[in-house]
């Protein structure tokens, strides 16, 4: 443990794990990407109004995404006599520590690729199997009934290494099997400037769950670190043309996006709320810069509860946003919004099911059922036309 920084070394910490309470200091939605096992919850921004509760026989190891704030954590925790530590690498450091002790074990390479041909097995058998009604069958649905795969496409299932587009290319891998007319999948990974346990992460789990991936790299998050204004907002843009340009350099007609069912509804929150419009998310777009090109969205169905049993099911351990920019950002969305809004809209959302349990799937079919005849305005190709224009008629 190096005195200077309060760092502690998962490995240390295993060797008298009964000493060590395990914090988690990510906001609430990274979270819910994973956490190590037997940690607590308690947000950054809640840390030091729940710092008594941290107070007890355990010494608190608190972690982030990397072992950067939570060091800040620790310090202030000290501050307050709570022997605190850091844990050093975060949960990507974790991750990437487990990922290469599964890789060392003393098997021989072909046991170890025995054992991992298995693995996958079992969990392609689970999409088949135990939530083919709630992943497979929404996934399907999804592209028959916004027509999102034809005859002779070619998509680019672009995977960002979180569990929505993971999930995605196995559900595109499944469909291939079932094969009713000729299609072609390209799985696309983007490195935009990832670390290399990031890196390391996302090729583990690619190799693990069967996905031939094809990476290539930019310079995205150099490009967008000194930018002060929506830095976020500029590389979910950049991201979203380099894979477009890449696809359409391969070959493909479409790009394929994870964004799933809560996605949608917490879009058309959103957009109310803090946007001041009435929008949704879109099943399909035409690409506007690439000419040719479409976006589809296939998990549009799928809800992310479903998403995370499923990853839980299998063990399964992904990375969400892996930036230059914080610790613990998840703003790096392709729609481009914050995470502070996102979880206010999440939270909001539970809060009215508890009053209403279809308060989901009507905020979905709001966008469906939209009566031109009793709105004030709406836009069309990007001219307003106003209940006036008319209205004597």
């Amino acid at each position: 443990m190096s005195e200077e920084t309060l760092e502690i070394s998962f490995d240390e910490i295993e060797k008298e794990r009964e000493k060590y309470l395990l914090v988690d200091t990510r906001d609430k939605v990274t979270v819910e990407y994973g956490m190590i096992p037997g940690a607590i919850s308690v947000p950054e921004q809640e840390l030091e109004k729940r710092a008594e509760e941290l107070r007890g026989d355990k010494i608190p190891v608190l972690y982030c995404t990397r072992g950067l704030f939570s060091q800040e954590g620790a310090e202030m925790l000290r501050e307050k006599g709570i022997p605190a530590l850091s844990l050093k690498g975060g949960y990507t450091g974790w991750l990437f520590q487990q990922m290469q002790k599964e890789s060392g074990k003393e098997d021989s390479e072909e046991e170890e690729n025995d054992a991992m041909e298995q693995r996958r097995k079992d969990i392609e058998l689970s999409i088949r199997k135990k939530f083919h009604k709630q992943l497979f069958s929404r996934f399907a649905r999804g592209i028959n009934d916004y027509e999102l795969v034809k005859p002779g496409d070619k998509i680019a299932v672009c995977i960002s290494g979180g569990k929505d587009s993971m999930l995605m290319a196995k559900l595109f891998q499944e469909l291939k099997r079932h094969n009713k007319f000729p299609f072609e999948l390209v799985f696309l990974v983007m490195d935009p400037g990832y670390n290399e346990a990031n890196r390391a992460v996302i090729e583990h789990n690619a190799r693990l769950l069967g996905i031939p991936i094809t990476v290539f790299e930019t310079e995205i998050f150099d490009a967008v670190y000194n930018i002060e204004k929506s830095p976020c907002y500029l590389c979910a843009r950049m991201r979203r043309g380099y894979l477009y340009s890449k696809a359409k350099e391969l070959g493909c007609n479409k790009i394929a996006l994870g964004h799933h069912y809560d996605d949608v509804i917490e879009t058309i929150l959103m957009g109310m709320l803090y946007g001041a419009q009435v929008q949704t998310m879109m099943p399909k777009l035409h690409s506007t810069n690439f000419e040719g090109m479409q976006l589809i969205r296939p998990m549009y169905l799928i809800r992310e509860a479903d998403i995370k049993h499923w990853r839980d099911y299998n063990d399964l351990h992904f990375i969400q946003c892996a930036c230059k920019f914080t610790d613990t950002c998840t703003t790096c969305r392709t729609d481009g919004t914050s995470v502070s809004k996102r979880m206010e809209i999440k939270n909001l959302i539970a809060e009215l099911k508890k009053v209403n349990p279809h308060v989901e799937s009507n905020i979905f079919r709001s966008v469906e059922n939209v009566n031109l005849h009793t709105v004030i305005a709406y836009k069309k190709d990007g001219v307003k036309h106003s209940f006036l224009e008319g209205y004597e008629d």
